[in-house]
């Protein structure tokens, strides 16, 4: 876990493949150490961080593996269940993976003997995104290139059905507006959903293609930001359906846009696998440049710590760690 001078990343982890996709639980596990998943080409590993930036008797970084799950195949995209205890008697760990089989899989294990997994059917093409219903963790909503969205049950019963104009990029389902769906499409539409009468009701427009990647931001409910061609773009939901903010920031395409999850505007975007190395950029909306600048070699997924200003990147057989100021 040492500090990594040469590309400015403050901490890695060392894996044994290539991390597809890494995810910090953003929910309160009741454990002081900070829950990490990352997915490779046939299992996830799930683990936990702690860092000096949280506890003074921390030197750099500590991680320790709890647990590999046998994937039987490439893991897409992970996401977290509330229900996920580290406190409880015993522990549950809890998530959901896409696969490219386009396939959902939810995991259930307490660490021990308890290990469980099941295969939710029905999306016919590639699953880009997927969220835990964030209160009580009984959903899931998933988006597809097949042009849906789906809300399954935890025993993969499809709870709810949306049909979109073109493929579904991300999925947010924020605490605070725990029944509206926020749904990010490649043609530049973000609609919110009511999830009582499963209608439409704001939609956002990017004005540009193709949309990537989108976020809703936890700190402020109105704030939503995506980034679409080589361009981020932010809204305020109550001023207009247009972006107040944009700008050009990766030459070869963005790909992915998160929100921190301690401050409303701080925000990190990566661009495409180049052939060498993927650029992390993080973001404050109060400067006109980016605060921070990373590369990770050929880099893929971005997720922020859940009480810290740090952010991580999977990339060839490591996680890369970013410290950034407030």
């Amino acid at each position: 876990m040492r500090q990594d001078s040469t590309r400015n990343t403050a901490y890695t982890v060392d894996c044994e493949d290539y991390v597809h996709v890494v995810k910090f639980n953003p929910f309160d596990s009741g454990d002081a150490c900070s829950l990490i998943a990352y997915g490779g080409n046939n299992y996830v590993v799930v683990g936990t961080c702690r860092f000096q930036e949280e506890d003074a008797e921390v030197e750099g970084m500590q991680y320790k593996t709890l647990r590999t799950f046998h994937h039987e195949i490439r893991v897409d995209a992970i996401a977290w269940s509330p229900e996920t205890r580290l406190d409880a008697l015993p522990p549950q760990i809890r998530f959901c993976t896409a696969a490219s089989d386009r396939k959902l899989r939810l995991f259930t294990s307490d660490l021990q003997d308890k290990n469980e997994f099941k295969t939710f059917d029905g999306h016919s093409d590639y699953i880009n995104d997927l969220v835990f219903a964030p209160k009580e963790g009984q959903e899931v909503a998933s988006v597809s290139d097949d042009h849906t969205c789906r809300v399954w049950d935890l025993e993969g019963n499809e709870k709810a059905h949306f049909v979109l104009r073109s493929p579904g990029m991300s999925v947010c389902w924020h605490p605070e507006e725990a029944f509206k769906l926020m749904v990010a499409e490649k043609n530049g539409t973000i609609r919110f959903y009511d999830l009582i009468t499963q209608q439409a009701i704001l939609s956002l427009e990017c004005q540009q293609t193709p949309l990537m990647s989108a976020d809703w931001c936890l700190k402020n409910t109105l704030k939503i930001g995506a980034v679409a061609g080589s361009d981020w773009l932010i809204w305020d939901i109550t001023r207009s359906s247009y972006p107040q903010d944009k700008r050009p920031v990766h030459v070869d395409r963005a790909r992915l846009f998160r929100w921190s999850r301690v401050n409303e505007n701080l925000f990190a975007t990566t661009g495409y696998p180049g052939k060498t190395t993927t650029q992390l950029l993080v973001h404050h909306l109060g400067h006109p440049q980016p605060i921070l600048t990373g590369t990770a070699a050929v880099g893929s997924g971005l997720t922020w710590h859940r009480t810290l200003p740090l952010c991580a990147v999977g990339g060839d057989h490591k996680i890369f760690f970013w410290v950034t100021e407030m």
